[in-house]
């Protein structure tokens, strides 16, 4: 058994090598009959399986059936990258490896031994997230020179689980903390991506390529990561699920930083299935919950019901009429499902707002001193800084570096004056959330995830005045985004939060929540907006 086990292993290695030899057309060569085309490299189905609605569970069964191989399936996304993706422009790279790493797990497949649910299931990376066999880049022309040395300790579990790393996703450059008018989903190693609903219009920030790749089916899964909206924005923004866990549940080693206190990584997909699955093999099992509290899997697994939960909204009419509208029309369907819904305010959110990114200055410049140190080029902020004053690409979009200026003259974190900031800060975050939850005996509080998408413009920057993220961002509490429906052709998502290390209970109602509303379609690519759309 051994011998045949190692030919065979041998032999989808070699096939896969050869396939991959050619990394301009690999998929395509390897995966085209006669009369194949454009349209069918486009194409959302292989082997009678529709990757824009498949789950990981579904596709795991046909794995283990033999009615679908991993081979296959990242062949079909290498594909479709190939295809789709020079309209969106989500995908800086694609891995050298991705088909030898789905045909090992094709041989774990046929030998059950397979490592768990994302055995053989390709995932992108945000360009942020360390990988030893590809640059990571943080978006910067200053870190596209040698890879790191090692994976972040996330990509380590990814790799232990059998998953296929199917190459990095583009990001608004060094997370969008940068310049004070930046534009989300510019990079100068990757240029601008786009909102694949309608093509002029933003994907929102830093986890941009993450959602645009998954919008476009991609990929099955995607890694974002978020300091506060940069994984929940985007999945609104790109009409998909992304999860921000609880401060702590997943590593942030080998992370690109910007605030240790608030900086995690976390899940993305089209479902929230697919999302918990990821989060069980980035988190690990002892992290979240103890003793014999339900795993992801098993929460969201379960027929859940929305039937008694009691939601809190928090409406925020300032991103407009038609989100406001959208809101009212969620809380009826939630409520036709037995869920009661009280409308709610959080305190303290002008405080917040004072007191955040003066505290972020300061946790930026320690923290990205101490990452860069581990990193050839620039080795720490201040040339940094200087790098980009004297690299013409890196002002291409917008020319300005003032958050990295004035965290460069941030007080220390030693600073008491800093130390008071952030106290103040986490006190009155994880109160705001508690104290509302508490006094109306909430499951959880629902918010807009973000506005419609606004148009890209480098001149102008952003249009992104977005509160909801921020509460849970601050406090470290977990925070769910998922499709709410559209203004227009432009998604909105339903931002749902909840109290410290509540994600299993958080994803639980979101997979009820996400079933209710069924609001997810497939992207269009549309060029521009039928007139009359806002924004």
């Amino acid at each position: 058994m051994k011998k045949r086990s190692t030919a065979a292993l041998t032999a989808l290695l070699v096939v896969a090598a050869l396939v991959a030899a050619a990394p301009g057309q690999r998929a395509e060569a390897a995966d085209s009959r006669p009369g194949d085309s454009a349209r069918s490299a486009e194409s959302t189905l292989v082997k009678g399986v529709n990757l824009d609605t498949v789950t990981i569970p579904e596709l795991q069964a046909r794995m283990n059936r033999g009615s679908l191989s991993s081979l296959r399936l990242t062949l079909a996304y290498l594909r479709r990258i190939k295809a789709v993706d020079p309209r969106i422009n989500a995908v800086l790279r694609t891995s050298p490896t991705a088909l030898r790493q789905a045909a090992a797990s094709d041989l774990r497949h046929r030998l059950g031994r397979t490592r768990g649910p994302l055995d053989g299931i390709p995932v992108l990376l945000k360009d942020n997230v360390n990988t030893r066999d590809m640059p990571t880049t943080a978006g910067s022309l200053a870190l596209a020179g040698s890879p790191p040395d090692t994976d972040a300790v996330l990509v380590g579990k990814l790799r232990a689980a059998g998953a296929v790393i199917l190459g990095k996703a583009n990001l608004s450059e060094w997370a969008n903390f940068r310049a004070a008018k930046p534009t989300s989903g510019w990079s100068a190693v990757g240029g601008q991506t786009n909102n694949p609903y309608v093509l002029d219009r933003n994907p929102c920030g830093s986890s941009s390529g993450s959602a645009a790749a998954l919008a476009a089916s991609l990929a099955q899964v995607a890694i974002g990561t978020e300091t506060d909206g940069s994984i929940v924005c985007p999945a609104g923004m790109n009409g998909v699920v992304g999860l921000k866990p609880s401060l702590g549940v997943v590593s942030q080693s080998g992370v690109v930083p910007i605030s240790a206190e608030q900086d995690t990584a976390g899940p993305m997909a089209r479902n929230v299935i697919d999302t918990a699955l990821t989060l069980s093999v980035l988190s690990g099992r002892d992290t979240v919950r103890a003793g014999d509290a339900p795993s992801f899997t098993d929460a969201v697994g379960r027929s859940g019901t929305l039937r008694g939960k009691r939601i809190g909204l928090w409406r925020l009419p300032s991103l407009g009429a038609e989100v406001d509208a959208l809101m009212t029309r969620t809380a009826e369907r939630l409520t036709a499902a037995g869920a009661e819904v009280v409308e709610v305010s959080l305190p303290y959110q002008e405080r917040l707002a004072e007191l955040e990114f003066p505290a972020l200055l300061s946790e930026f410049h320690r923290d990205i001193d101490a990452y860069l140190a581990t990193r050839s080029g620039p080795r720490d902020l201040a040339e940094l800084i200087e790098f980009n004053r004297t690299h013409p690409r890196e002002r291409s979009c917008f020319a300005g570096q003032e958050l990295f200026e004035q965290a460069l003259a941030a007080p220390s974190t030693t600073d008491s004056e800093y130390r008071a900031m952030r106290a103040e800060l986490t006190d009155l975050s994880r109160r705001s959330i508690d104290e509302v939850m508490a006094a109306h005996d909430l499951d959880a509080i629902a918010s807009p995830a973000n506005p419609p998408a606004w148009t890209t413009d480098c001149a102008r920057g952003d249009n992104d005045v977005i509160p909801s993220s921020t509460p849970a961002a601050v406090a470290g509490y977990p925070s769910l985004s998922v499709p709410a429906g559209f203004v227009g052709e432009l998604p909105v998502g339903l931002l749902l939060m909840a109290g410290n290390r509540q994600d299993v209970e958080l994803l639980s109602l979101g997979a009820a929540v996400e079933h209710r509303l069924d609001a997810w379609r497939a992207p269009r690519y549309l060029p521009s907006a039928p007139s009359g759309t806002s924004h």
